[in-house]
């Protein structure tokens, strides 16, 4: 799957680790930075992920941050985009399944590191359920 990925300084260590694991279980993820630990603004960062999301670029988005609050603010101003911020296996399965999330907001303060793979495995294995869902995203998408 071709995944779009970027972080702030405070998510930089995440997104780094998800790079590398995501990338040998075969996906082809493109990093659109930060590139260090060094402070950046995420807006900078996120948006280009959600706005190449919403394109068809990339099937997926994942941006880091410290808390993933910002992170999805800023990717939910990009119309196409539907990014939840998740926290759990069970909040990432439902995220997609109920929401059709396309772009996945990770807080790297808030998630143990044994969670994180878990986590994206799930948002990416998990499709979406259709039916009054369906429904609820096209309302969404009228506004």
């Amino acid at each position: 799957m071709k995944i779009a990925i970027g972080s702030d300084h405070a998510g930089f260590r995440y997104k780094e680790l998800l790079k590398a694991r995501l990338g040998a279980l075969g996906h082809e993820v493109t990093d659109f930075g930060a590139h260090s630990h060094e402070a950046v603004d995420y807006p900078l960062v996120v948006r280009p992920v959600a706005e190449a999301v919403a394109a068809g670029e990339f099937a997926r988005g994942i941006v880091v941050g410290g808390s993933g609050n910002g992170e999805a603010i800023v990717a939910n101003r990009v119309r196409g985009v539907r990014c939840t911020v998740c926290w759990s296996v069970e909040s990432a399965r439902l995220a997609r399944r109920h929401n059709d999330a396309n772009v996945l907001s990770l807080g790297e303060r808030l998630i143990a590191e044994p969670d994180l793979m878990r986590i994206v495995a799930t948002w990416l294995a998990t499709t979406f359920e259709g039916g009054r869902h369906a429904r609820r995203i096209a309302l969404i998408d009228e506004q």
